[in-house]
């Protein structure tokens, strides 16, 4: 990129670049590079409303169906089965949440501030049940703890019991196993967000409390604790967020969530309408979590009054305390990752009726095409709203650039609502149209296709290749901007030839953790996908809920290995964040 700044400097003294509008003869340099800045902008904005507008089309279709459905249904959804959804949803909710803070924060703190054996490798290690899908988690501890699973077996052969009756066992099918399972996979976003934090704490401010006569556990609680709130709540929020997006696991569990009636209503009683006054209460779920989470760091704020940052060495553990921290930390990844992972890869290389023929390579090559697709459209929608916002935007496109990544806090459920009911309504009308007119019928062009899939996945995905992207701009200097407007580039020959070079780290990593969450996703792709189109997570969820598991092994440990990529480059993110040269 250096050779290219020199060349704009070098081409400033009267020639031009490839790509640059020259003046016309007899018109002043610098209007004419103000009249080429402004029209790009005009179209750049422009260009942003449209697709923003696009982007927030399931939103609105959900708030207006909902409000104004065709059959309303909904006092008889509010008199029936409503009520038991939404406390379903609240209690795995808060749930979840509790178990989070505890898991993550508590493995955070003991990682970035004790000293014991194993603590390098589980620093990274922790991460590893984010690439355990909930509904794969599932799947396997109920093969292994069900009433004809090995674990009650080797039970009743040592007790000598032989029917439930003669004995208690936990029901995985519950609850409070749909509560511990997504616990399992949802802490490492506590996880990652507070031991970031932790590690950027100065060690400054831990030895003053213990001056002041506080323990380690009185320093944590009460200084530690309140600097990473914040990063803490928003851990928690996504995870919470992350169990409204959930279906394959409460729906194996048979646990009434707000999600499974959406489904349940769409479905089993065909009324549009009526899911979507459903997937509208999602919504308030969804707004009530961000606002709650915004809420808290407004109200109450912690800040480092020390300009003197040291790093972390570490509180050294021994005896039974080290050995009580090592077994905290490696418990969650066992369970949340090691169990599973070993249980796929014995079924996928020794089960007789696990699926490796073209079936499963047909099933991974839609996954791979689908997650290719949506990770470039989501880059590219991003990018463009992204040097739109940067074009001197004005507030209103900046508000609606920032409204275009609610989608990842909504369900997919919700999403694949709001796509599928206006790309019906248009087929349908214009269907009717060439029938009446030329008598030609057209199909479906929009609504069960890839077109709905990508479209859905895009929504749903938007925020996390707009939050790439954003970064990535946020660290070219503007004097590369100006230098390249002076020769009168416009701005899309700027974006081009100055922008995405110097950005492609940021938009790769953006693509990529789209194309594994488009891999794992499950509800939008049941709901949207053409008919007999068939992905790795709808086949997982297909054969698992009909107890066969060992058949669709590969394909669930082929979702995992996916996964494990960004993961692997957070935990290695994260670790670069300490603090390792004190400040002046």
């Amino acid at each position: 990129m250096g050779l290219q700044t020199g060349a704009l400097v070098a081409d400033g003294r009267g020639g031009t670049l490839p790509g640059s509008v020259p003046p016309p003869p007899g018109l002043d340099h610098r209007k004419h590079i103000k009249a080429v800045s402004g029209d790009g902008r005009r179209f750049w904005h422009v260009l942003a409303l449209v697709v923003v507008s696009l982007v927030l089309l399931p939103v609105a279709t959900i708030i207006w169906r909902a409000l104004f459905p065709t059959e309303n249904i909904w006092p008889h959804l509010a008199s029936t089965v409503l009520p038991g959804y939404v406390s379903n949803t609240v209690i795995l909710m808060v749930g979840v949440g509790l178990g989070t803070f505890v898991i993550g924060t508590g493995t955070a703190w003991l990682v970035a501030m004790c000293r014991f054996p194993g603590r390098g490798v589980l620093a990274w290690a922790l991460m590893l049940p984010l690439a355990m899908p909930g509904y794969v988690i599932a799947y396997v501890y109920t093969d292994l703890l069900e009433f004809s699973g090995p674990v009650q077996g080797l039970l009743r052969d040592l007790t000598g019991f032989e029917t439930k009756r003669d004995y208690w066992f936990p029901e995985i099918r519950s609850l409070g196993g749909a509560i511990a399972m997504l616990t399992l996979v949802l802490y490492p976003y506590v996880y990652a967000l507070a031991r970031a934090t932790f590690l950027e704490q100065s060690v400054c401010v831990i030895e003053v409390s213990r001056t002041l006569g506080r323990g380690t556990w009185s320093a944590f609680r009460n200084v530690a604790l309140p600097l990473a709130r914040p990063a803490i709540v928003v851990g928690v929020t996504l995870a919470m967020m992350e169990c409204l997006n959930d279906f394959g696991t409460i729906d194996f569990f048979a646990v009434r969530t707000l999600t499974a009636g959406i489904f349940d209503v769409w479905y089993g009683m065909g009324n549009p309408g009526g899911a979507a006054q459903i997937a509208l209460v999602m919504l308030g779920f969804v707004v009530l979590l961000i606002w709650a989470e915004r809420r808290s760091r407004q109200r109450q704020r912690f800040h480092h009054t020390s300009s003197k940052m040291r790093p972390i060495d570490g509180i050294p553990l021994h005896g039974l305390k080290a050995g009580a921290a090592t077994c905290l930390c490696v418990l969650p990844v066992i369970l949340g990752f090691v169990i599973p992972a070993a249980v796929l890869t014995d079924y996928a290389f020794t089960s007789p009726v696990a699926v490796w023929s073209t079936d499963f390579l047909g099933f991974a090559m839609n996954s791979l095409m689908l997650a290719t697709i949506a990770a470039l459209v989501a880059v590219g929608i991003a990018t463009l709203l992204a040097y739109a916002a940067r074009q001197r935007a004005g507030t209103l496109l900046l508000a609606l650039v920032r409204l275009s990544g609610l989608g990842y806090a909504i369900p997919g459920a919700v999403v694949a609502i709001g796509v599928l009911i206006p790309f019906a309504a248009f087929d349908n009308t214009l269907d009717a149209l060439l029938r009446e007119t030329l008598g030609v019928s057209t199909g479906l062009l929009l609504s069960g296709t890839i077109t709905a899939l990508i479209f859905a996945y895009t929504v749903r995905f938007l925020a996390i290749s707009l939050g790439a992207v954003e970064a990535g701009f946020a660290r070219v200097t503007p004097g590369m901007e100006h230098a390249a407007r002076t020769l009168g580039h416009s701005p899309g020959a700027t974006l081009r030839r100055v922008h995405l070079p110097m950005i492609r780290g940021s938009l790769l990593t953006g693509g990529l953790l789209v194309f594994v969450d488009t891999m794992k996703e499950l509800p939008a792709t049941l709901v949207l996908r053409p008919f007999n189109f068939d992905t790795l997570a709808t086949f997982v969820y297909q054969y698992a809920s009909d107890e066969a598991l060992e058949a669709c092994a590969p394909a669930a440990l082929a979702i995992v290995i996916t996964g494990l990529i960004p993961v692997l480059l957070l935990a290695r993110s994260i670790g670069d964040a300490r603090v390792t040269k004190p400040r002046p």
